[in-house]
């Protein structure tokens, strides 16, 4: 249990952030002139690419791994994902001032699945260029 707090760190702490600002009153802030029209989509993508990346991180680290298998990639991804629509519902049910959509989990799905595609692109890369 030690070592998964250990390395796991950064992801738990990245969650948190996520489920703060998913469910925080913004009040007027996303109908700022400051803000584009899909800037609320494009932060999802980002929150969710970099949360998958922590959580690949946290896995070859505890693992002393250069590489990242399938069935791990896909936990990884499906949790993020779960984790999206658990934080929809969320908006949904309990945070009433936020409003569940569903293009903001499609958005979430598409920034985790990203994020695992560059991690086994990278890890793979890595690991033909020292064979």
């Amino acid at each position: 249990m030690k070592s998964f707090f250990k390395y796991n760190r950064l992801t738990i702490l990245w969650a948190l952030f996520i489920l703060m600002i998913c469910n925080a009153d913004l009040g007027g802030v996303g109908k700022s002139h400051l803000f584009f029209e899909g800037f609320d989509k494009l932060t999802h993508c980002g929150l969710f690419f970099v949360l998958v990346v922590f959580g690949g991180n946290w896995y070859l680290y505890k693992n002393g791994a250069n590489t990242l298998t399938s069935i791990p990639a896909f936990v990884i991804t499906l949790l993020a994902i779960v984790y999206g629509g658990i934080i929809e519902l969320l908006q949904l049910y309990v945070f009433t001032w936020r409003s569940g959509e569903w293009p903001d989990l499609f958005c979430d799905m598409v920034g985790a699945c990203m994020a695992m595609f560059c991690i086994l692109v990278t890890t793979t890369t890595v690991k033909n260029v020292k064979a």
